[in-house]
């Protein structure tokens, strides 16, 4: 019986998921057309940072618990799972055009702080307040980044009037949007535990993979709806934005709140998110796009990750 609930709340999480994504993107997107904001910049900010609310919440609760295992495990898996698995996933259904400054900037940027994560927690197995406040320092220099972006006439696109309804409707697609993400994320990783904990898997092993699947579905769910709606660089920007998110925002909250336990295990699993960003920049570095050779590649890059980890 508990084995059968479990799976119909997953069921219901991947429901809320789905449709919650669907109204995120389509708020989001018009928000952007109404104010000639380019997806990109929405992609990196609001979408980014709606759909790493689940990561955000599951982490810093985890701080709070002082539960390593999950607060570490949840942040580096999910942004390997975000690179391999939703940007693999996304370019297979569809190629996905990636801007230029994405390519310069903003991919090298995300390879620059999880090797920055990894040897502040490798250096003494532990991200310390003082390192905490490091990482929101280099959140802070990445709004601004933002902010010069969205001024940065490259990037604004022509002001298009909204003929599907006001302002209001569309705010209240991206909170409505979000809310179910959370809701439905929160339902899905509750599910998904239980489930992976009846089969005997150990903490480790859930932070990176259940968890982290489960945290990482809004990114996974907005990315792929983003692709089929033509919106590229929301996808794109949903993944980078929130890889970028997850490490300086969570982690470093986190670490703030709490000294977070940065255990040595974890060497492999950092060696993997950077090596995933760097085959991401590989692909996508000469014809300013990423396809399906370079999305089966990321797949299967994961496959062989994910037998590591069941090893």
């Amino acid at each position: 019986m508990n084995f059968l609930m479990q799976f119909l709340l997953l069921v219901t999480g991947f429901v809320l998921l789905m449709k919650g994504a669907d109204w995120f993107v389509d708020g989001a997107s018009r928000i952007a057309d109404r104010f000639g904001i380019s997806q990109l910049v929405i992609g990196l900010t609001i979408v980014a940072m709606g759909t790493s609310l689940p990561e955000a919440a599951v982490s810093i609760a985890s701080a709070l618990k002082e539960n390593a295992g999950i607060t570490i495990g949840n942040v580096v898996g999910s942004n390997i799972l975000n690179i391999l698995v939703i940007l693999g996933l996304t370019s297979v259904i569809r190629r996905i055009a990636v801007q230029k400054s994405t390519v310069k900037y903003e991919i090298p940027f995300i390879i620059a702080v999880t090797v920055l994560l990894a040897v502040m927690g490798l250096a003494d197995h532990m991200v310390s307040r003082a390192e905490g406040a490091v990482l929101w320092a280099f959140m802070l220099l990445y709004l601004l980044y933002l902010l010069k972006m969205a001024k940065n006439g490259e990037n604004r696109e022509e002001a298009k009037p909204d003929r599907k309804g006001g302002l209001p409707k569309m705010l209240l697609m991206v909170a409505l949007g979000a809310a179910m993400i959370v809701l439905g994320s929160d339902v899905t990783v509750d599910a998904a535990t239980e489930l992976a904990i009846l089969f005997g898997m150990d903490d480790r092993v859930i932070g990176l993979t259940i968890v982290a699947f489960g945290t990482s579905l809004p990114e996974l769910v907005t990315s792929v709806t983003a692709a089929l709606k033509g919106k590229a660089d929301i996808a794109v920007g949903n993944v980078v934005g929130s890889n970028l998110f997850n490490i300086l925002f969570v982690v470093g909250t986190s670490a703030l709140i709490t000294p977070v336990e940065y255990q040595a295990d974890f060497l492999v699993d950092s060696v993997t998110a950077v090596a995933a960003a760097a085959l991401l920049l590989v692909c996508v570095a000469k014809k300013k796009s990423l396809g399906r050779l370079g999305g089966t590649v990321m797949l299967a890059g994961y496959a062989a990750y994910f037998a590591y980890l069941m090893a």
